[in-house]
């Protein structure tokens, strides 16, 4: 095997000791072998290349000769190769949506509580 000269380096946009940092992270990563990391780097570029192309097509991107975030997060919400990414990629909504949303779950929370609090006393009278 080869090892990564200053010309293979080039091959590869992703700089190379952050990825070592990202890989290190992991405890049951001891050691790291050069192609290893040259080959996760490679990797991850081609990956993140065919989500930005299939978001740019699938998107409104030709449209506004643009990749949005909208379009990212249309694709991992919709396509189910990229659906374990749903949750990296969330579909922005303003912050008083979410208020009222957070606002609805409580309100639902505690009906459904009552409910349950209701039957139970329901068996118990049984």
């Amino acid at each position: 095997a080869a090892r990564l000269s200053g010309g293979e380096n080039r091959l590869v946009s992703l700089p190379l000791s952050r990825i070592r940092v990202i890989m290190k992270s992991s405890p049951e990563v001891s050691s790291i072998n050069q192609d290893a990391l040259f080959l996760t780097a490679k990797a991850t570029e081609l990956f993140v290349q065919y989500l930005a192309t299939y978001s740019y097509k699938h998107g409104r991107g030709k449209e506004k000769n643009a990749l949005t975030y909208s379009d990212l997060s249309h694709t991992a919400e919709e396509c189910e190769t990229f659906q374990f990414l749903a949750d990296i990629l969330p579909k922005k909504i303003l912050a008083s949506k979410y208020l009222k949303m957070l606002e609805k779950e409580k309100q639902d929370g505690e009906v459904g509580e009552g409910e349950e609090e209701d039957e139970e006393e329901e068996d118990e009278d049984e």
